[in-house]
């Protein structure tokens, strides 16, 4: 997708923009309400169906190390422990 991603089990977790500017972790919806509530500078829903979902974008020069920190570990537990889909 011309960007740098993370990944657990072959899975996204977390990309940067090709800008360096941003990222993106995948959280819960309500993880990512969270995050968005204690730190409303950082972090912020990415656009349409991927945000609702929460995948949340996180603006890397207003982010502390620690909410970043805890941010990426929620959302490699969250894809670590996601049952895989079935292929057809």
């Amino acid at each position: 997708m011309g960007h740098p991603d993370f990944r657990v089990d072959k899975r996204i977790f977390a990309s940067l923009h090709i800008d360096n500017q941003f990222g993106m972790v995948k959280l819960t919806p309500d993880q990512q309400a969270l995050f968005i509530e204690d730190h409303p500078s950082a972090f912020t829903p990415e656009s349409g169906a991927w945000g609702r979902a929460g995948c949340t974008r996180v603006i890397l020069k207003s982010v502390e190390e620690e909410a970043l920190g805890e941010a990426l570990t929620l959302a490699w537990q969250n894809t670590r422990k996601a049952p895989r889909k079935k292929c057809r």
